[in-house]
């Protein structure tokens, strides 16, 4: 889309910044607490759910059967956990 601005970790950090008061070093720590706690609680398989942010939580993926796309031959795809996030309300309706 054109005109479509990305916010990385920084802007993320600078906008937690300007919106709190706190210092560029404390947001960091903050953003930074937020994003490793949420992490820490998913690789327990426990579910974080932010009420009118949204949840976040792990899908199990089952082992299937896949194709090499270079070669075309049949592979198998190991089973494994995904992480998933769906939107809140509050969230959905912001951006609506």
């Amino acid at each position: 889309m054109r005109g479509q601005k990305t916010m990385n970790k920084n802007d993320l950090i600078s906008a937690v910044a300007d919106s709190s008061g706190l210092s560029k070093n404390d947001a960091s720590g903050a953003v930074e607490a937020v994003f490793d706690s949420i992490q820490k609680a998913l690789s327990k398989g426990d579910e974080v759910r932010l009420v009118g942010f949204g949840s976040f939580s792990v899908a199990k993926r089952k082992a299937s059967t896949g194709r090499n796309p270079r070669t075309g031959e049949p592979m198998t795809i190991k089973a494994s956990n995904q992480p998933k996030f769906k939107a809140g309300k509050g969230l959905k309706d912001a951006v609506n």
